[in-house]
Parts: C-alpha cells; structure tokens; sequence
C-alpha cells in the first residue's frame, strides 16, 4: 500500500532514512516547521531553515523516490519569544506562497503561555487570510487544559474547524477533540507518546473519520517507520483494510487536499546514488 507520512522532521533525518521510508510504502511526507534543537536568536535563521525545508529536502526526498512538501511557522517552542516571532511574522510570506507549502505549522502551545497564545492566534489569522490549512501542536503536557486552551483560540479567530489538524492527542485528549470539526492527529513515538496498540485502540473508540496518524521523526528517539509497525499492528488487532487505507492515506490526503498546492507524485523513482553528483 502507498502510504503517506503527514507530520515528520526530515531535517534531522538521514538519506538511509529516507530509503528505509521508500522501501517500506512511503511515497510523501510533510514537514511541519520545527525548533533545531536550541532556540533561535535571529529571524534570519528561520528564513534560511523555510528555505532549506521548501527547496533543498525536497529535492533530497525526490532523490529517494519520496515527495516532500512543508508547512511554516514559527513552532510553538520558540513562540514565547513574542518580539523575534512577530519578525519572522513579517517576513514569512515568501516562504507561505511558496508552492511547496501546504499549510501554516506547527503553531499552538508548547508551555502554554500569554505569549504562546498570541502567536498562535496571529499565525491563524495569516493561515485564515491565505486559505491554508493549519498543523496545530497540542502541547505534550496537561492534555485537556492544552486542548481547551486551543479550541478557545481557534474559535476566537473564528478559524474554520475543517481546515485544522489537531495533532499529538492522546486518550485524554481525544474525547473533546473528536467534538470538534478539526482533524485529529496521534503521534506514533518510542517512549514519549502514543505505541502502535494504543493508536488502534483510540482508532476502535473513536473510529477513522478525519482521523490521522504521524510518526513525527526528528532529534529525539524516534522512528521514520512509525507508520508501518501502526499498519502491522491494525491488521492484528482486526481492524479492515479499508480503514487502514483511510488513516494512512485517504485521510491525510483528503486534508491536504484543501490546498491547491498539494499534488503529491506518487510514481517517483529514487536516482541511483551515482546519478547524485553529476
């Protein structure tokens, strides 16, 4: 099966990686915007990180047969420092127009802030404006006050629910958010989020509809295959083909989708390594 991987930092991946992906059934990803591993002290190094996300990774992906698009922002842990994000606020543009860019993210909470929630509400007033879809970040601790905290801003900016991906929830969570109209993401994360057997159960409770599921790969210990052992194990735990198909594939789609710029190539072939310095 094809599967799409919607919420990964390939920026701290290696091309093994991406040949691993390939090999397994990936054939797109999205990369959300992300810190790099210590708070940034200029906005010119956010420009120069859209800039590497939007044209180079996406030409490194290409190479191993993955297409790969991004979403900008400035991420909800570096959005506390109001003054350096409301900078790189002003000059995001570029990087949003950018046809490589298929939504505003992450934006949202990470310590759950005053700060955090302005940045937040601007970078939904810019996504509302430029009709893109938004990747929201629930922050990874106090769950239901993280997501309420989150609903009361998107409603606030009046943001279509249709057009936001909720991601990172959990049971906790999960409820409240399967009231809304947003997307609802899980993370599939060695040790500090979701395993393969909790997603699927959350996925029998609450079942598949705008329902999805990322491995969001990046510094920490994590796993660019997230996707696969979640495919491997729905199977065991009785779940049909075609709701593995819709939580891997239709469903990403379907909301990425809600930008023109969003047409995947699914038929790539990866360059034989000796192609790559010609």
């Amino acid at each position: 099966m094809i599967i799409i991987e919607p919420h990964i930092h390939m920026y701290s991946r290696t091309t093994d990686d991406y040949c691993g992906m390939f090999d397994a059934g990936i054939r797109a990803c999205v990369e959300p915007s992300f810190w790099l591993g210590s708070a940034r002290r200029y906005a010119g190094t956010f420009f120069d990180y859209f800039q590497l996300v939007l044209e180079f990774e996406t030409v490194r992906s290409r190479r191993f047969g993955i297409d790969h698009y991004a979403a900008i922002s400035v991420n909800p842990k570096e959005a506390d420092n109001a003054s350096l994000s409301r900078e790189v606020i002003s000059g995001m543009d570029e990087y949003l127009n950018h046809p490589r860019c298929v939504a505003i993210g992450e934006i949202g909470f990470d310590k759950i802030t005053g700060n955090e929630e302005e940045i937040f509400a601007e970078q939904l007033q810019i996504a509302h404006r430029k009709n893109l879809p938004a990747i929201v970040h629930l922050a990874h601790f106090e769950k239901v006050n993280a997501i309420n905290r989150t609903l009361s801003v998107i409603r606030n900016e009046r943001f279509p629910e249709e057009r936001i991906l909720i991601d990172h929830n959990t049971e906790e969570s999960m409820p409240i958010a399967r009231k809304t109209g947003c997307w609802t993401g899980m993370t599939v994360y060695p040790i500090s989020k979701l395993t393969p057997e909790r997603a699927s159960s959350i996925i029998k409770q609450f079942g598949s509809e705008k329902m999805i599921i990322d491995g969001s790969a990046d510094w920490g210990v994590s796993d660019p295959l997230s996707l696969v052992k979640v495919c491997d194990y729905m199977k065991k735990n009785g779940h049909e083909q075609k709701t593995i198909d819709k939580i891997l594939f239709d469903n990403p789609n379907d909301f990425y989708s809600q930008t023109p710029k969003w047409k995947p190539d699914f038929n790539l072939t990866p360059i034989d390594p000796g192609e790559f310095q010609r």
